[in-house]
């Protein structure tokens, strides 16, 4: 009897900047959905809140769900979502009941980022529900072998570098340098 090696898969991680660009970008096109709908009314509006817990939910669990672990923003910079056993890297998407997890965190935080922005105006210690999201996505800073924020943690997820999607960060950075070399000459 001969034991085997098993080659694990190399699943490079997902660069901070990269995240929180691909979560800020779904971030923005919920809100604006959810926005439409928002009267000039300060304070809190339930119907803008319940279109943003539905069009979060369809953007980050569903889509994620049917389209191999990528929202549009994960699509937009060439991330994806995977799931972790015993912090070891599984290449398989997670199951819903993952993703509802971990989105319902996520979602919560992003929930009261929206709520802030849209009483910022009238309320500028709004600005202090912004702490819970921060510090959920601050945690990935401090695990320097997997980068997972504390949703990550918990579900069993972790973000990957994918090679399927827009590429829009290296879009952005090509224009950059042609607009650069145009200047120049």
């Amino acid at each position: 009897m001969t034991i085997e090696r098993v080659t694990q898969k190399h699943y490079p991680k997902a660069e901070i900047g990269r995240r929180g660009m691909a979560l800020g970008l779904d971030f923005l096109v919920v809100w604006l959905v959810s926005s439409l709908l928002g009267g000039n009314n300060p304070g809190i509006q339930f119907v803008q809140i319940l279109v943003f817990v539905i069009a979060w939910l369809i953007l980050r669990v569903v889509l994620v769900y049917n389209n191999q672990g990528q929202s549009l923003g994960r699509w937009a910079f060439d991330l994806k979502v995977l799931e972790v056993e015993d912090r070891q890297v599984v290449g398989r998407i997670p199951d819903l009941r993952s993703l509802l997890k971990r989105e319902a965190i996520i979602g919560c935080g992003a929930l009261l980022v929206s709520i802030a922005l849209s009483n910022i105006r009238a309320n500028p210690t709004a600005i202090l529900l912004v702490l819970p999201l921060a510090i959920d996505c601050a945690t990935a800073f401090s695990d320097t072998q997997m980068r997972q924020a504390l949703h990550d943690r918990y579900t069993g997820t972790f973000i990957v570098s994918s090679r399927r999607g827009y590429s829009l960060d290296i879009k952005v950075k090509r224009l950059v340098e042609n607009l650069r070399r145009n200047v120049r000459r």
